[in-house]
């Protein structure tokens, strides 16, 4: 189970093989890993039983930090802070 203070992230730092490494608001990246899925030939087992590529996005936040796109090839993400938590 992912440490709760992730969730309160809003943006990802999102690294891609051969791209330079960007940072997004959640809702661009759950849009840039449900295009990822999109491409693939068959989803990670743990996965498929979910109703949606959106869906399967989400997981994917809440669950992992990289996702192997092809044999030796993975994408990764990050939960980032930009600003300092207030007090």
């Amino acid at each position: 189970m992912s440490d709760p203070l992730i969730r309160a992230c809003d943006n990802y730092l999102v690294l891609e093989p051969g791209q330079r490494e960007e940072i997004l608001n959640i809702e661009d990246t759950l849009k840039w890993l449900e295009n990822w899925l999109e491409k693939m030939d068959e989803l990670p087992k743990d996965l498929q039983e979910q109703p949606s590529r959106r869906e399967a996005a989400h997981r994917l936040l809440d669950t992992a930090c990289d996702l192997e796109i092809s044999p030796g090839m993975t994408l990764q993400w990050y939960a980032v802070r930009l600003d300092p938590p207030s007090s």
